[in-house]
Order: C-alpha cells, then structure tokens, then sequence
C-alpha cells in the first residue's frame, strides 16, 4: 500500500512542537521553535520522511551520519556550506545535502518544507 499525505492540509496543530537543537542543528541566537509530522520512518532501511516547519533564525548544520534531501513548500532560506558560496532557496526547490554537508541555514521567512533523510 502507498502512503499518501496531503501537504496542503497538514497544519501545525497536526504536528509535534519542538525548538531546534543539537543533534538535530545548533541554533546561533535566539530559540527557533519547530513543527514537525513523521510521515515514514523505516526502522531498518534507515529512511525517515515527514514534513517540517520552523520559525527564522540562523543554525548551523552538520550532516555526518545521514543526509537529507528537502523540498521546499514555502518560505524562503539561505543555505552556505563551510567554504562554498551562499545559496538561496525558496518554494518548489527541490535541494540535497549529502553526508558530509557542513554549514550554515539562515531562514529568512517561516519555512516548510518535505524532509528525507537517509544514511
């Protein structure tokens, strides 16, 4: 059987509230609150897929275990690897930061977005 989930109905009362913190990301400032719905999580092929949303703010990321690959339903964010020029992403973007990706996330307008991570 397929999953479906209807991104466009998903709300933040439907989600878990969370702040970003490690090991997830290391917020730089002030508190940066977070939503999110698991929409798959697959215990043994390591695979999560689900829906998330934050609030502004700047974080540094660090994806030395797994990657993740997003795909951005609205908002807009700056994403800088250690030592590469400043990327800007914003909705129907489809972006991967493979294992090993090292940075800076600076979302400028309240984001949503598809998540995959992987190892």
């Amino acid at each position: 059987m397929a999953i479906v989930c209807r991104t466009g109905s998903v709300t933040r009362a439907d989600q878990t509230h969370t702040p970003l913190e490690l090991p997830l990301a290391d917020p730089l400032g002030a508190d940066i609150a977070t939503t999110y719905l698991e929409v798959f999580s697959g215990k043994a092929s390591s695979l999560d897929v689900g829906i998330w949303e934050t609030d502004p703010g700047r974080s540094r990321w660090e994806f030395t275990d797994s990657g993740e690959v997003i795909y951005v339903i609205s908002g807009r964010m700056t994403v800088t690897e250690d030592g590469k020029e400043a990327q800007h992403i914003e909705p129907g973007d489809l972006v991967i930061f493979p294992v090993g990706w090292q940075g800076f996330w600076e979302v400028t307008e309240p984001l949503k977005k598809v998540y995959v991570i992987f190892e």
